[in-house]
C-alpha cells in the first residue's frame, strides 16, 4: 500500500523562483533562501518519493472567480508551468499520477469532502516556485505530482479546523491505495505578509516563529483559530498558512522536526521545514475498513446493464475528445467543424480513432470511448441529429423501435438553442 514518508512546508513567494532563475546563489540578499531549501532538497533526494502531493493556492492565474472552489484536486496526467503575465518560466512539465489522484478523490468524497477536480490547467508560482528549489529539473522531474489547489482568496473560506480534517482524510486516502508508493505531502504558502491596501508590507516575525512552534507541537491550537485571527497576526494574505494544517493533519499526532528555517528578506516571511512521523505504520484492519467505506457508495453499479459511469479515470482518459465536443457551444468552433471537419480535427490534435468516431456519428462508440452523453447531444444539435436518434443508436435500435417504448412516440427534440430553421431529424447517417 502507499505510505506517507513525511511532510514538507515551504513558502511559495515568487521571489524564490526569481532568485533561482537569476542565479542569485552568491548574492548575500538571496543566499539565505538557497540555504533554507538545501536541506529539504537533500531530504527529498534521500527519501525518493514516487509522488508529491502538493498543497497550494493559485493566484488568479488558472483559477478565476467564475467558478471558485474550496478544495480542488488535480487529477491530470501532466502539469505545465503557468504564464502569470510575463511569460512562463523555462521549466519542464511534471508528470501527474492520475490513478492515485482518482483514488484520493473517491476517498475524500466518501469522507464527505465536497471536492472539485481539475486537469489541463497550468500551475503558477504557488506550486513551481518552491518545487523548482526542491527537485532537480534540467530535463525532467524525479517524481510525480498531484496538486491540491485551495480556494483561500475569496471569502468565505473553510475553517482552519476543516483544513486540518482534510489532512486526516488525505492520510486515510493515501494509505488505502493498494500500490506500493512513497508519498511526501508538501504544504506551501506564507508566512506572514500582506500585499494589498494600506497594510501592504505587514510582517510579524514573532508570530511566524510562534506558528512554527505550534504547528509542530500543538496543531489543535492552530485548528481552533479563526481566519480573522490568522489575518490579524500574520497579515490578510498570510492567513493562507491554514493550508499547512492539511499537511499536518496527514501526519501522525507526534512528529519529529528534521529541519526548520526562517528568513524575512522583503514582503513575506520565508520558511522551510521537514516533519516525519514518530510512528507511521498504518493498521491493516483500518486500511481494509476504509477501502470498504470508499467502495460502498458505488457497490453494484458495475452490474447495471448498459450503464457506463463517468468517473475521474474516464474524464482523464477521454479529456481530449470531451473537450473538443464540449467546445461545440462556441460559435467559432462549431462553424469551423461544419466548414472543414478534417482541419478542425487536426487543429485539436484528435487521434485517428477519435476522428473516425465523430465522422461516423458512432454514438455508442463515442460513449464507450469515454465521451459523456451531454457532449454527444451538443454534437447532435450541431449536425441535425435529435436526442431520440442518439438514444436509439446507443441501444442498437431504429428510431421507430425506440419511439414505440415512449409515451409520446412522435416527440423529437434536441438541446435548446436558437431556432434558425427546421432540423432534418430523419438524417440517414444519424446512426
Amino acid at each position: 500500500m502507499a505510505r506517507i514518508v513525511g511532510g514538507i512546508a515551504a513558502s511559495h513567494t515568487p521571489t524564490i523562483g526569481f532568485a533561482l532563475d537569476r542565479n542569485k546563489h552568491d548574492d548575500p540578499v538571496w543566499a539565505p533562501i538557497f540555504a533554507s531549501f538545501a536541506p529539504v532538497a537533500a531530504w527529498l533526494a534521500e527519501k525518493q518519493p514516487d509522488v508529491l502531493l502538493l498543497i497550494y493556492n493559485d493566484h488568479v492565474t488558472s483559477f478565476f472567480f467564475d467558478h471558485y472552489s474550496a478544495f480542488t484536486l488535480g487529477v491530470g496526467a501532466q502539469w505545465k508551468v503557468a504564464d502569470e503575465g510575463g511569460g512562463a518560466r523555462e521549466l519542464p512539465p511534471i508528470e501527474g499520477h492520475p490513478a492515485l489522484a482518482a483514488h484520493i478523490g473517491r476517498s475524500l468524497m466518501a469522507d464527505e469532502f465536497d471536492m472539485s477536480f481539475f486537469q489541463n490547467k497550468a500551475l503558477d508560482h504557488g506550486c513551481f516556485s518552491p518545487l523548482s528549489m526542491l527537485c532537480p529539473h534540467e530535463h525532467a522531474w524525479p517524481t510525480k505530482l498531484i496538486p491540491l489547489q485551495m480556494g483561500v482568496l475569496q471569502l468565505p473560506i473553510p475553517t482552519a479546523r476543516r483544513f486540518h480534517k482534510l489532512g486526516q482524510a488525505l492520510r486515510r486516502a493515501i494509505e488505502s491505495y493498494p500500490e506500493d508508493l512513497r508519498v511526501a505531502i508538501v504544504a506551501t504558502g506564507g508566512l506572514s505578509h500582506q500585499v494589498h491596501g494600506e497594510r501592504a508590507g505587514f510582517n510579524n516575525s514573532e508570530w511566524d516563529h510562534r506558528f512554527l512552534d505550534l504547528f509542530e507541537r500543538d496543531p489543535e491550537r492552530l485548528a481552533e483559530m479563526t481566519i480573522a485571527e490568522y489575518a490579524t497576526l500574520g497579515g490578510f494574505e498570510g492567513a493562507e498558512v491554514v493550508m499547512w494544517l492539511t499537511m499536518r493533519g496527514a501526519l501522525p499526532a507526534n512528529v519529529v522536526c528534521k529541519h526548520r528555517s526562517y528568513y524575512l528578506p522583503s514582503m513575506t516571511g520565508i520558511a522551510t521545514a521537514i516533519y516525519e512521523g514518530a510512528e507511521d505504520e498504518a493498521w491493516p484492519a483500518a486500511v481494509e475498513r476504509h477501502r470498504d467505506h470508499i467502495a460502498q457508495q458505488l457497490e453494484g453499479v458495475d452490474k447495471l446493464d448498459g450503464t457506463y459511469p463517468f468517473s475521474i479515470d474516464v474524464a482523464v482518459k477521454a479529456f481530449r475528445i470531451n473537450s473538443y465536443l464540449h467546445r461545440m457551444v462556441e460559435p467559432s468552433h462549431r462553424e469551423a467543424f461544419l466548414r472543414d471537419p478534417e482541419a478542425s480535427f487536426e487543429a485539436a490534435g484528435l487521434t485517428q480513432q477519435e476522428r473516425d468516431l465523430i465522422r461516423r456519428r458512432d454514438w455508442g462508440g463515442l460513449l464507450h470511448y469515454g465521451a459523456i452523453f451531454f457532449v454527444l447531444e451538443k454534437l447532435g444539435a450541431v449536425t441535425g441529429v435529435s436526442n431520440l436518434h442518439i438514444y436509439a443508436a446507443m441501444r442498437g435500435e431504429t428510431l421507430e423501435a425506440f419511439q414505440q417504448t415512449r409515451n409520446a412516440p412522435g416527440a423529437l427534440y434536441s438541446v435548446a438553442g436558437k431556432v434558425t430553421g427546421d432540423l432534418d431529424w430523419d438524417r440517414s447517417d444519424s446512426h
